[in-house]
């Protein structure tokens, strides 16, 4: 045999092996992971290929290998769009995905009384669930997020069950979830009456988490639940000022709430209490671009981020994020509805610090206040940021800045920077005055 006949089949050899072994990998790669539920001695417990699994999750499709390197397991997603975009990209990281079926609200415009509509809607899920069940990436299958927002018609409740029931008949391995925002009586009880075909409750909660395990079994619900989405101090949950705008957690803050609310909150209960969802595992525009998501815009952590890695996998990071403590203007904090008159100069002021010493960089940005206010994490859009005069102050946290000459509400945000990735982040609301405030 001369050596390009023998080196072709060595090659062809090779090819044909690859492809098999290819071919093998993925066929074990397309098994279906069997996710069950199951109630030992008075505690609910999720398995996943058989083993104990409990919820360690980010909600958000973004910046997933950090996700697996802080100790997450699990992403939440919303619709199926988000889901489809991420199966793969999960599963090879080795993270679950709650597969989420956005269900028309009647908020958006959902007409539940539409027959036609209520049942497209019910097919095209169907077409999904088909098409998707056997991913090993999926966790379970939530069925609509917070329907419950601004509602009136409880034949929503009827249209949830027809889909989870529909899942059942379809998707043997995994379970059912629906999400309301908070939880109350007569919600618990909609969805027991009406939804019976519902494996597990999600609840949306923030101000409000601590104190939900006894409301859970105070309102009836004696199955499994999870925190499906659970951060900071929510934008109606808080102080506002005299022009009714809602004063912002820093991000020391938040991550005082986070930490409380995991310990006191999510881990307290494990009877009943499966998981947690975080949010926002990215960055969004809600109220502000700084209110939900644990990173930044630029995708610099803030010290919500420390918390959660501590969380799940019991270690602080080795740098950690700056602190704030204080942001003022004039000597006047967030809570003391600040008044200016327009085009002339003020201080404002931080107290800040960092437990590694880092030299820190502050970053100033002036937004008028938001008028594109949304509900239940609808999409908003971010104002245009407000060009200033501005000079240091005799440190490196304070700033002397020119108010704008129109009238009307704005926001000082200030971003504060170690050059490790981590940030610290707060703003102050303040009111741009013609006349004096009486």
């Amino acid at each position: 045999m001369n050596r390009p006949t023998q080196k072709l089949l060595i090659c062809s050899f090779v090819l044909i092996f690859s492809v098999v072994s290819s071919l093998s990998q993925g066929q074990e790669a397309s098994k279906v992971i069997k996710v069950e539920l199951k109630k030992t001695d008075g505690n609910w417990q999720l398995y996943r290929g058989g083993e104990p699994y409990y919820i360690k999750g980010v909600g958000g499709q973004n910046y997933l290998d950090k996700a697996v390197a802080y100790g997450a397991n699990s992403v939440r997603t919303w619709g199926a769009g988000e889901a489809i975009a991420i199966l793969d990209e999960a599963h090879s990281k080795g993270l679950s995905v709650l597969f989420g079926l956005w269900v028309g609200c009647e908020r958006q415009g959902f007409d539940y009384d539409d027959s036609k509509a209520v049942k497209a809607q019910l097919e095209r899920f169907t077409e999904i669930v088909k098409e998707y069940k056997d991913h090993p990436a999926i966790l379970m299958w939530g069925i609509g997020n917070e329907t419950d927002l601004f509602y009136s018609d409880f034949k929503v409740w009827n249209a949830i069950n027809d889909i989870a029931k529909m899942v059942h008949d379809i998707d043997p391995n995994h379970p059912t979830m629906t999400v309301t925002a908070g939880v109350d009586v007569a919600e618990v009880q909609l969805v027991k009456e009406r939804a019976p075909n519902i494996d597990i409750y999600g609840i949306n909660t923030y101000g409000g988490l601590i104190g939900l395990d006894k409301e859970m079994r105070a309102y009836g619900w004696d199955g499994p639940y999870i925190v499906a989405e659970w951060g900071p101090n929510g934008h109606w949950e808080v102080a506002k000022t005299d022009w009714g705008v809602p004063v912002e957690q820093t991000s020391t803050e938040k991550a005082e709430s986070y930490k409380k609310r995991y310990k006191e909150g999510i881990l307290r209960d494990q009877e009943m209490c499966i998981g947690s969802y975080v949010f926002l595992w990215g960055h969004k525009q809600e109220t502000t671009p700084t209110w939900y998501g644990v990173f930044l815009e630029d995708g610099t952590e803030t010290a919500v981020m420390d918390v959660l890695e501590e969380g799940w996998s019991g270690k602080l990071p080795k740098n950690q994020s700056p602190a704030i403590t204080s942001i003022t203007i004039e000597g006047k904090d967030r809570y003391e509805s600040v008044y200016l008159r327009p085009g002339r100069e003020y201080n404002i002021q931080t107290a800040v610090s960092d437990a590694d010493n880092d030299p820190l960089e502050f970053r100033w940005e002036m937004l008028p206040e938001s008028t594109d206010i949304k509900s239940g994490g609808d999409a908003e859009s971010k104002p245009k940021p407000v060009k200033f005069k501005s000079k240091n102050g005799s440190s490196q946290d304070e700033l002397l800045f020119v108010t704008p000459s129109r009238e009307g509400p704005y926001r000082m945000f200030v971003y504060i920077y170690d050059g490790n990735g981590n940030a610290a982040t707060a703003n102050i609301p303040f009111y741009v005055q013609n006349e004096p405030n009486n």
